[in-house]
């Protein structure tokens, strides 16, 4: 568990005594793909870090339309905003694919925040992060048209979790085309005539288990 623990940029200024007290706290659990983690206005109890797999944190409409906000792959952490504030969550998380999870109880967790004044910092500066990019949501949403924010999706996405090969980006695609299309906030039949165009012009690559962006050819 401590090597783990150590990978993860918001222990990284830790020592290794602090590491050790951090990993006697984690517990390691194994969950299918598709599990609902917690629902949006569920009370929150426990902090994760994703050890492998992904995540995806979204919100549902009354209708049951859901917008994914983001997507917590390895190293990442996510749930602790109602352990800090003390209200419901804010949004639901569900596993995107067989994931292994960090777990820590909200008292474990607060501790944790009151003995470490470091982590304290990293998770207010995760915090301000998504704010700022809620913000460049409102923003894109408000000025830029549907394909732009499509083709600013995927790069997003290739940016947070591909894997660069000189001018060519993979992705393993965990999302379908329905989460791409929440993602990037339009229909998915906009989203298709977006993905038809890139692939003609030779940007956009498509397999049953990847996508691969192509930057000398999207400049």
């Amino acid at each position: 568990m401590i090597e783990f623990v150590k990978r993860v940029p918001l222990f990284s200024q830790l020592n290794e005594e602090q590491l050790q007290t951090v990993a006697q706290m984690c517990t390691k659990r194994t969950y299918k793909a598709g599990t609902v983690l917690f629902s949006e206005k569920d009370p929150g109890s426990v902090f994760y870090i994703v050890y492998s797999g992904s995540v995806k944190i979204y919100t549902a409409s009354s209708t049951g339309e859901e917008k994914i906000l983001s997507i917590c792959k390895a190293s990442e952490s996510f749930g602790e905003l109602s352990l800090i504030d003390g209200k419901p969550r804010s949004a639901s998380a569900q596993t995107l694919e067989e994931s292994v999870l960090i777990t820590l109880t909200e008292r474990n967790f607060l501790d944790m925040l009151r003995s470490h004044f470091d982590i304290t910092l990293g998770i207010m500066r995760e915090l301000s992060r998504r704010l700022r990019e809620t913000n460049q949501e409102v923003f894109d949403l408000t000025f830029l048209d549907a394909r732009t924010r499509v083709i600013k999706s995927l790069i997003k996405l290739a940016n947070k979790h591909g894997v660069r090969n000189s001018n060519q980006i993979t992705i393993k695609l965990v999302l379908n085309f329905d989460e791409i299309s929440q993602l990037a906030g339009v229909p998915k039949t906009t989203l298709m005539q977006v993905i038809r165009d890139l692939e003609e012009k030779g940007i956009l690559a498509l397999t049953p288990s990847d996508f691969r962006l192509d930057l000398a050819n999207l400049r």
